[in-house]
């Protein structure tokens, strides 16, 4: 058994929506997961380590719930090695891919994007990329596929659709049996919205996602093209999915959308991604900057804009991460106002609109992080003391 103890939290952010900072200032973790929130009587506990916060934020890893991989720590896109790695330095310990679009020579056929997905599920299962939970193997839809194939391809794990309309479907009364297909099979199911984003693809309209019914209308801010803004209010206000912000695509309809589904209160149903590696690059700080434009300029609170990127998500995808309870798989980053920042602290760096310093990143209980290479230091630093 192994335990790890985190005291004086200055701020404890949950992911949880309904109550996004916890009032408490330690966190238990034994064998990977947590035990125990509290305060000084947690502290007290005897742990193998103890990490002294020093007043920092102590958060949920971050969920990365758009990003296109093919296999390991290598993007063809931009001809990249350690892009997952850098993520991490990002605060990043989880990822969903949303297409393995850029495969070189990517079969379109049945058969062969079955064996694309059901590889690339098993390889990311087998081998985490610099330890990142990534859940590969999104299946991209093609012409020919029947119930059989989804049913087989569930037998083998495959549980995730990427993007509707980056492969040949995309007429939607055959993109919704598709759906259907996959839904009874227990995946989770992703459509590209707005204008096109790579050779092949499509534009795709409101009301398209909401004839096909997927669980989440990709990047609605544009993935790299934004729908119109009338496109992005009937999917909030005749849709039911949930409605994914991205980093690579428009910052003012990202506005748009953040504060139309905060006036309905409905900010549980968006979800943030980075939505790459793409033409757009590859942007390691991306979902911390996109909680950054939420806070700073949307008037969402920081804790709410990151449980968008950490329990709105685990939730969505049915995953024991994402937020501090116990329980969870301990997956953290630890958060801070970068030197120099006009904030006090990460709550006050989020609200002037600066990148928080990522000062640590531990998975499963492990530190994996410290500090981030990606991220300005920070005003404060942890101190690690053997138990």
């Amino acid at each position: 058994m192994s335990t790890l103890l985190f005291k004086n939290i200055g701020t404890l952010l949950s992911g949880d929506m309904e109550r996004p900072i916890i009032k408490a200032d330690s966190v238990l973790v034994r064998d990977g997961v947590i035990e125990t929130i509290g305060n000084t009587d947690v502290a007290e506990v005897e742990v193998d380590k103890v990490v002294d916060l020093q007043g920092m934020t102590l958060a949920p890893g971050l969920i990365d719930g758009h990003v296109h991989p093919v296999l390991g720590d290598f993007t063809p896109r931009q001809k990249m090695s350690d892009f997952i790695d850098s993520s991490l330095h990002g605060g990043v310990t989880t990822m969903i891919s949303a297409g393995e679009a850029h495969t070189p020579g990517r079969p379109k056929d049945p058969s062969g994007v079955k064996a694309l997905a059901i590889l690339a599920h098993k390889c990311s299962a087998n081998q985490r990329p610099a330890g990142v939970k990534l859940h590969g193997g999104a299946l991209i839809l093609e012409k020919g596929l029947t119930e059989s194939d989804f049913a087989e391809m569930a037998r083998e794990g495959v549980w995730l659709v990427g993007e509707i309309g980056l492969g040949s479907v995309k007429d939607p009364q055959e993109a919704a049996q598709m759906v259907q297909w996959a839904h009874s099979h227990g995946m989770k199911v992703m459509m590209h919205t707005g204008g096109t984003s790579i050779p092949g693809s499509s534009v795709v309209t409101a009301d398209d996602v909401i004839s096909v019914g997927p669980d989440v209308a990709s990047h609605v801010n544009g993935g790299p093209t934004a729908p119109p803004l009338a496109e992005i209010e009937k999917m909030a206000v005749q849709g039911k999915m949930a409605m994914e912000i991205v980093h690579c695509g428009n910052p003012k309809a990202a506005d748009f959308a953040a504060r139309l589904l905060n006036e309905r209160g409905e900010l549980h149903r968006i979800t943030i991604g980075n939505d790459a590696p793409s033409g757009t690059g590859v942007i390691p700080l991306g979902i911390l900057r996109v909680i950054a434009q939420l806070t700073s300029l949307s008037a969402i609170p920081a804790g709410q804009a990151v449980a968008m990127a950490t329990g709105n998500t685990a939730r969505l995808y049915g995953l024991n991460t994402g937020i501090i309870e116990p329980g969870r798989e301990a997956d953290f980053v630890i958060l801070d106002a970068p030197m120099g920042s006009v904030g006090e602290d990460t709550i006050g760096a989020l609200e002037a609109g600066d990148i928080p310093a990522v000062s640590m990143v531990v998975i499963d209980g492990k530190i994996l992080v410290q500090p981030s290479r990606n991220t300005p230091p920070a005003k404060r630093k942890p101190v690690i003391i053997a138990g």
